[in-house]
């Protein structure tokens, strides 16, 4: 699957190189020109910032220096490498889970031959970064790694700002009695659920040292690495790399629900009105994030996959490399999801990826043939967030709320794989009694 994975991303790297060489709609992402860019500026003693439209950490410029040393196209194969390293982490952990070899290859393939995947890395952009970062921390969280894991989601955040909605779900699965195995001493009183005592009483036994101690190493790796950047580079690390964000207006290249609003009032955004409301709809969406933790936290993989989803869908800035966010997760969740492919996964998946084609028809319109299709752009946006909604509501609904761990044992759930063949016959455990018939399992894929 790998070798399959890797002459699928060799040859889109050639054509990559012909078709920018020979058409005017260039294969590579210009993100991956402000990269090197800014490679180039570190490489001459000076500040990647200095290159307009760099918003992201002076590391990435960093680690592309090998575009200006060696060949302009290192930095693609540094990203199709994560590509196939995130491919190995999905393997990794549903055999960790219990799934059966083969299930294993064929849901890491979801990754590993995605054509969105495959497209975004070979374009140049360094999403597939992030994913390994996430899913390299969820894998050493899942194997008890604990320490390097909060190390690496301190680097994590620092490397792009968005893994931060996951520090919810993360303090909720680190619960001592079931990740450690320690049983809690005693028995506590019951209070009404309404009582302060009640609440009082909860919050102290949220707050132990396994918390602390996670909150302490990733807090301090990324206030360290944050504080080394300011020194090198000044207050443009802050500015450029997160509060930019805060004010982002853009007006193309942009799924949101919330672009032609943009659109129209783009020359009035600094106005306090339109400020407000996007404070209060940013405040919307990271509660509705937090809270999506916060439910399913003890299931990590899904309750990543939601935030990450929700996040994506409700953002006033949305692209399609920011897909490739919970495409990585996707894979992990698959296995708990009563949804066969066959009828609604289909329907799912033609709703996703066709409201997408049309978006992305009306944008090559407005941006190719010069034609006023902002309107028809934000009808649209209109479409693909409904076809998210629905797809959102469809995959809650349908999943078997599944906690990772139990007495600080990893719940091996997919080990007989008897999943969900007799769904209707599970107890609250995710266990499944009844036979089970390998030709009557239809899984989504």
């Amino acid at each position: 699957m790998c070798i399959l994975a890797f002459l699928i991303r060799l040859a889109l790297l050639i054509y990559g190189e012909w078709q920018d060489a020979n058409f005017q709609v260039k294969y590579t992402d210009i993100d991956y020109k402000v990269f090197t860019d800014a490679a180039r500026l570190v490489t001459q003693g000076e500040s990647p910032y200095e290159r307009s439209t760099y918003r992201y950490t002076p590391l990435l410029a960093f680690l592309l220096t090998p575009n200006i040393h060696i060949h302009p196209i290192f930095g693609k194969l540094i990203f199709v490498l994560a590509d196939f390293f995130v491919g190995v982490l999905l393997y990794r952990i549903l055999r960790l889970r219990g799934l059966p070899e083969e299930r294993s290859v064929i849901y890491s393939s979801l990754w590993l031959l995605n054509p969105i995947v495959a497209n975004i890395s070979t374009r140049g952009n360094a999403e597939s970064l992030l994913g390994a970062l996430v899913l390299l921390t969820l894998y050493w969280v899942l194997t008890k790694r604990f320490v390097a894991a909060s190390i690496l989601y301190g680097f994590a955040v620092h490397f792009k700002i968005y893994p931060i909605i996951y520090v919810g779900s993360l303090l909720i699965l680190l619960d001592d009695e079931d990740y450690w195995g320690i049983r809690r001493k005693g028995k506590e009183k019951a209070y009404p659920r309404w009582t302060r005592q009640y609440w009082t009483g909860q919050a102290g036994m949220f707050v132990t040292w396994t918390r602390i101690k996670f909150g302490l190493i990733s807090g301090g790796v990324f206030f360290l690495l944050n504080g080394v950047m300011y020194y090198l580079y000044g207050q443009e690390v802050l500015q450029e790399t997160y509060l930019y964000h805060l004010i982002r207006k853009d007006h193309r290249h942009n799924f949101s629900l919330w672009f032609y609003y943009i659109y129209l009032t783009y020359n009035n955004f600094g106005s306090s009105s339109i400020l407000s409301l996007l404070s209060w709809l940013t405040t919307l969406q990271i509660s509705s994030v937090m809270l999506l933790g916060l439910v399913f936290g003890k299931d990590i993989f899904f309750a990543c996959f939601v935030q990450t989803f929700v996040f994506v869908v409700y953002n006033r800035v949305c692209t399609s490399q920011y897909f490739m966010w919970y495409i990585c997760l996707f894979p992990l969740i698959i296995p708990s999801s009563t949804i066969t492919f066959r009828y609604k996964g289909l329907l799912m998946l033609i709703a996703w990826v066709g409201t997408q084609t049309l978006w992305l028809y009306q944008a090559y319109q407005l941006e190719f043939q010069g034609e006023n299709t902002y309107f028809a752009i934000w009808m649209s946006s209109l479409a693909f967030f409904a076809a998210n909604v629905w797809c959102l509501i469809e995959l809650i609904k349908h999943h078997i709320y599944e906690p990772v761990f139990e007495l600080g044992q990893i719940r091996k759930v997919w080990e007989r794989w008897p999943l969900l063949n007799n769904i209707g016959n599970a107890n609250g455990k995710g266990e499944i009694n009844g036979d089970y018939d390998d030709e009557d399992n239809e899984m989504f894929f």
